[in-house]
């Protein structure tokens, strides 16, 4: 049986384009995020990654930032890569698209040498992200107006 869809990284701007509009959807439409909030100067030196259907349509995205940017939001620790925005959309959730974009997230991370990944889940995607493997640590805070959790997974 083949797979729906794939996943890639977006190295062409239509690409990164449909990376956007999938947050725009998943973020700014559906949950409320301001649109400043939601896009910010960590996009143009982040690694992002798309998952497509067969016919083309955006289904995903996620970002991966490394470097001070990373380090500037996991606590000064260059080495640990920071996952972020990932997205689905309505019509994708359940096909195991989440899963694939966090995968390929972390195959990037270690490819830029990066030793874990940390990111900050909305506290209904805790048991999501445990199922990948993350840990959770530190008290909950708020982002973008909801209640959030830090996490981490060792590469």
């Amino acid at each position: 049986m083949s797979t729906p869809y794939v996943v890639r990284v977006a190295r062409e701007s239509a690409d990164r384009e449909a990376c956007f509009a999938v947050r725009k959807d998943v973020f700014v439409a559906e949950q409320g995020v301001p649109e400043d909030v939601e896009y910010d100067a960590h996009d143009a030196g982040a690694v992002h990654v798309l998952a497509v259907a067969e016919d083309g349509t955006p289904l995903g995205t996620g970002r991966l930032l490394h470097g001070a940017a990373a380090a500037a939001k996991n606590g000064g620790d260059p080495a640990v890569g920071s996952l972020g925005r990932l997205a689905v959309t309505r019509r994708a959730r359940g096909l195991g698209v989440g899963a694939a974009l966090v995968r390929a997230i972390e195959e990037a991370a270690r490819g830029q040498g990066l030793t874990a990944v940390d990111l900050h889940a909305q506290t209904h995607a805790l048991g999501f992200y445990e199922r990948l493997g993350y840990e959770a640590y530190g008290p909950e805070f708020p982002d973008a107006g909801m209640p959030h959790r830090a996490m981490r997974r060792a590469l």
